[in-house]
């Protein structure tokens, strides 16, 4: 089916902007539930209804039991189940693209700026070091995406507990082999047969173990990734240092032309304060007075 390969080539971008359990729930996306559904399920309910036979000759009768019965068709049911749960992770890459070119056009912007020496200061000021991009072009998951791939994950969760129990509640966990139909214009009580009720009900509890363990899945990135912020965040104020020379950027490590260049205008601003002060002290030179080494030092001297 082609929608299913437009829709695996779009969930396979997602797999390298997540966690190693979002690549195990992908796996298990493709593996177990989407390929299943393409070769196994559709063809068992090929003869859903055609094979779908009640014991009467009322015009109608078998219709409205049919439809009494399955509500939807399971396979129609799994495919919305599965574009539903999807659409969570789409929107998730879509924010991910979108951080990945502000970023790209922030440091082509830094890199024709720094080109120019005189304003490369002002310019580092007013704009900040890229932070979630990592040189090796992976995303780092934290800040704003961390939140957005915080709220996918629960809306995942959300909406596979929720297709889960509208599954028991239309359907059950098993077929039986006759339905006793009492609707309009059946004139009494009719019984109705399915076909292959019992292959049909492995399939679906195949498909509920997966959607299962989807959801396990999905609980224990969930955890684990507020673990993971937990313990950032205890590191972070365990090493958060700040000198009078070292400017707390986020990302110095990811870049260090711009921290160096951060560096140098920070030094800059410390020697115009000292020819303030050495203006101040001495009556307003014009002239800033050189530093004479620790061994030559007049009295008269005025160091900083």
């Amino acid at each position: 089916m082609g929608e299913w390969d437009l829709l695996g080539r779009l969930l396979d971008k997602v797999q390298t902007h997540s966690t190693v359990l979002g690549k195990i729930w992908l796996t298990v996306l493709f593996v177990f539930r989407i390929l299943v559904l393409q070769t196994a399920a559709d063809k068992v309910w090929g003869d859903e209804q055609s094979d779908f036979i009640c014991n009467t000759q009322q015009p109608g009768c078998e219709n409205v039991c049919y439809d009494l019965a399955f509500p939807i068709s399971h396979v129609r049911f799994w495919f919305l189940q599965i574009i539903a749960i999807a659409t969570p992770k789409l929107l998730y890459l879509g924010h991910v693209l979108h951080v990945i070119h502000i970023e790209k056009k922030e440091k082509e912007k830094m890199k024709k700026q720094a080109e120019l020496d005189a304003q490369a200061c002002v310019f580092l000021r007013s704009y900040k070091v890229p932070k979630y991009v990592k040189g090796s072009g992976k995303i780092s998951i934290r800040g704003r995406l961390l939140r957005s791939y915080t709220f996918h994950l629960m809306a995942m969760i959300i909406l596979e507990g929720a297709f889960i129990a509208s599954q028991y509640l239309l359907f059950g966990f098993a077929l039986e082999t006759r339905y006793v139909c009492e609707r309009h214009p059946c004139p009494h009580k009719v019984d109705c047969f399915l076909s292959r009720p019992t292959e049909k009900s492995v399939i679906i509890w195949f498909m509920l173990v997966a959607a299962v363990v989807s959801l396990a899945l999905s609980l224990a990135e969930l955890f684990y990734l507020g673990l993971k912020a937990t313990r950032e965040c205890m590191a972070r104020r365990q090493d958060y240092t700040v000198t009078p020379v070292t400017p707390p950027v986020s990302g110095r490590k990811a870049f260090k032309i711009s921290d160096e260049m951060i560096q140098n205008c920070i030094n800059l601003e410390l020697e115009q304060l000292k020819e303030k002060k050495v203006r101040r002290v001495a009556g307003g030179p014009e002239e800033v007075p050189s530093v004479a080494p620790p061994g030559n030092r007049n009295k008269g001297e005025v160091h900083i």
